[in-house]
């Protein structure tokens, strides 16, 4: 079961959170931004040494200052209206992530929106791809977070959840 919150993915005691990151991993605004900031510099040292990091793949560092013990970052697409393979991208994003994951031994796991923000992926197509890649993984975590940080996305995610069509 997927459990979704609305809030600070930077507070969750979870074996990993999933960073919306840049090819650079050099922290940023959004997400990204929050969670360099609440890890500490260590993570910024960390993180520029795995770069780049093309979009749809994923690196993880340490969590340093989080509750979390590691961070994965990944990196979405840039919408480009749609004719980019994003949706491509977008779902390799969600499964790299879940490969590190899983080759970390993490049992929680805790995602944000994946590019929805700064990179304008449409959010309901986003959320539905999300989803559906979680759903088909999720017996492999013993739990599994999607952390929003907007009304408009928690909706979102709570209608998808329930079973109803984007």
């Amino acid at each position: 079961m997927i459990e979704l919150l609305e809030g600070d993915l930077t507070t969750l005691a979870v074996d990993a959170i999933v960073n919306a990151a840049n090819s650079a991993l050099g922290g940023g605004g959004g997400v990204d931004g929050a969670i360099h900031r609440a890890a500490g510099p260590a993570l910024l040292r960390a993180s520029r040494a795995l770069a780049p990091c093309p979009p749809g793949e994923a690196r993880v560092t340490p969590g340093f200052l989080l509750p979390a013990r590691w961070v994965i970052h990944t990196v979405g697409p840039i919408w480009q209206g749609g004719m980019a393979d994003e949706d491509a991208v977008l779902t390799r994003a969600y499964r790299s992530s879940l490969a590190c994951a899983e080759e970390l031994g993490a049992k929680s796991l805790a995602f944000p929106c994946i590019s929805t923000g700064a990179y304008g992926f449409p959010a309901e197509r986003a959320a539905a791809i999300a989803l559906g890649i979680l759903q088909a993984h999720g017996d492999r975590f013993a739990r599994l977070v999607v952390v929003t940080h907007q009304p408009r996305d928690t909706r979102i995610y709570a209608r998808l959840l329930a079973g109803e069509r984007p």
